[in-house]
């Protein structure tokens, strides 16, 4: 079975240690990025290999970048045999962080023509609550990590929108850019990150916490439909964009839909930290709303 969105961790049980397998600890902090790497070493998915999401799901930061730009299809496809990820090779991304970090990772590899590829549902979490056992120590050390893999992107240009596009788009009223940060960093009273608090003028809040249930896990596929349905407003997913504080946490919301069978939405890589960097962009502040 080719699992190509989430995974539950009883069914990750019976993959460890399969050929053609491959997982992927994208544990992160953004107020301490050596944290997640920590992590892994005190324990992770047996088998598991880390991935940075500064140094292995973005390239580095420009004087015009968001803070988290993509990685260029070729450099991405160079990390992905690093990893012993080939063309038919089954990965799975995981985190303690909802989702937040495997979704982009998730995003990352569709991004580049790689479908079997899928998020942990539940995360961390949910591996230790099935009965799931920690490793410690690096997995490449111990022999994880294969060389030999050959991955060869084939990219969609047309699905990642850069600010010029977004800033064009935004004058089309069948076009809907949905922001995927909590509400009142969306409403600009609350900025731990950006120099720059609000939000793009003629966006939408949709927080990337509300594909969650209580227990972190994500709303069964029809919930998640309904939710996004009432948040599309009769647009489809072809007229949409995602975006966030940096192109992160956007890949939630584009993995939700997924899930919610309604595919087709773009991403805005820059997000809010690369929107920012020129001042003759609109900003706004503002309570979010359906409107």
């Amino acid at each position: 079975m080719t699992f190509t969105t989430l995974v539950e961790a009883k069914a990750l049980l019976e993959l460890v240690g399969k050929p053609g397998v491959v997982i992927v600890d994208c544990r992160f902090d953004l107020a301490n990025p050596a944290a997640g790497r920590n992590a892994f070493f005190a324990g992770h998915i047996p088998g598991a290999l880390y991935t940075d999401l500064n140094q292995d799901l973005s390239a580095p930061v420009t004087a015009s970048s968001g803070r988290h730009p993509l990685p260029s299809p070729q450099d991405f496809a160079a990390t992905l045999g690093r990893l012993g990820i080939g063309s038919e090779t089954q990965v799975i991304a995981y985190d303690d962080s909802a989702g937040a970090y495997a979704a982009r990772a998730w995003w990352l590899l569709r991004w580049v023509g790689h479908a079997a590829v899928a998020v942990l549902d539940g995360g961390l979490k949910a591996w230790l609550a099935a009965g799931g056992t920690l490793q410690s120590g690096d997995t490449a050390a111990a022999g994880g990590m294969r060389s030999d893999a050959r991955f060869t992107p084939r990219s969609d240009p047309s699905v990642v929108l850069d600010a010029a596009r977004v800033q064009a788009l935004l004058q089309d009223p069948a076009f809907l850019l949905i922001d995927a940060r909590a509400a009142e960093r969306f409403a600009g009273t609350v900025e731990p990150i950006d120099p720059v608090a609000g939000h793009v003028a003629g966006a939408v809040n949709q927080p990337f916490a509300e594909n969650l249930a209580a227990d972190g896990r994500f709303l069964p596929p029809a919930e998640l439909r309904r939710l996004w349905e009432k948040r599309l407003a009769g647009k489809h997913p072809r007229q949409t964009a995602a975006m966030c504080g940096s192109g992160v946490t956007a890949c939630h919301n584009l993995l939700a839909l997924e899930v919610a069978g309604l595919s087709g939405a773009k991403l805005y890589a820059g997000s809010w930290s690369e929107w920012i960097r020129d001042p003759k962009r609109p900003v706004a502040r503002g309570e979010p709303s359906l409107e």
